[in-house]
C-alpha cells in the first residue's frame, strides 16, 4: 500500500543518500555522545522533535533545546543558537526543513560538535559536505530515537516502545450503578 506523499514533497535522487547503515558506527555515535543539541525542539509534546527528545533524556543523555521560541523545554534552558550553548556538545540533532540546514552545519562544525545528525526527511547535501569536510560524522534521514530503540532494545513486536501503546491490560475503573453503589462485575 502506497502512502499519500506529504504536501511540498521533493523527491530525492536516493542513489545520493548515503544513510549511515553501518550498524557499529551508530552504536558507536548512541554510546560515545552524550550531550545533544536538539536544534527545532518544540515545547509541544505531540511534535516528533519533543518526543525523540523527552526519550532519549529519559535514557541518560543531556538535551540541549535549540530553538529561540522558548525560554525552557523538557526542563531545560532553551538556547537561541547552537553558539550560545555553555556546554560542550557531541552531536547536534536537527529538527528543521533542509533548506535551514547548511548555517546549522556551520554552527555545529564552528563549536565542536563530533555528529552532525539529520533527522528523517532532512536531506540537505550541502549541509552533510560542509560537515563531512571538517571531520564530523553526518548521519542522514534517520531518527535518532528509533535508532536507539532499535540497537538498545527498545523496539518491541508493536513498534517503538513509548510507553503509551501497551500490551498490558488497563485496570479497569470501578462501575457505579444508577443507585450509586459500586458495581465490581
Amino acid at each position: 500500500m502506497l502512502l499519500p506523499r506529504k504536501k511540498n514533497h521533493v523527491p530525492v535522487d536516493s542513489s545520493r543518500i548515503a544513510p549511515m547503515t553501518d550498524i557499529a558506527a551508530l552504536r558507536r555515535v548512541l554510546t560515545e555522545c552524550r550531550n545533544i543539541a536538539v536544534v527545532g525542539l518544540s515545547a509541544d509534546w505531540f511534535r516528533p522533535s519533543y518526543f525523540a527528545a523527552k526519550y532519549m533524556k529519559d535514557h541518560g543523555y543531556r538535551i540541549f533545546p535549540v530553538n529561540p521560541k522558548y525560554a525552557d523545554i523538557l526542563g531545560e534552558k532553551c538556547y537561541p543558537d547552537l553558539a550560545s550553548i555553555p556546554h560542550a556538545v557531541d552531536m547536534v540533532d536537527v529538527f528543521r526543513k533542509p533548506q535551514d540546514c547548511v548555517p546549522i552545519a556551520e554552527q555545529a562544525v564552528a563549536i565542536g560538535a563530533r555528529v552532525l545528525w539529520l533527522q528523517l526527511g532532512v536531506i540537505n547535501e550541502q549541509a552533510a559536505g560542509i560537515a563531512e569536510r571538517a571531520g564530523l560524522t553526518v548521519i542522514r534521514d534517520r531518527c535518532v530515537k528509533i535508532e536507539y530503540a532499535r540497537l538498545f532494545g527498545g523496539l518491541h513486536w508493536m513498534g517503538v516502545d513509548t510507553g503509551i501503546i501497551s500490551s498490558r491490560r488497563a485496570v479497569a475503573a470501578p462501575r457505579f450503578s444508577t443507585s450509586g453503589e459500586t458495581d465490581h462485575g
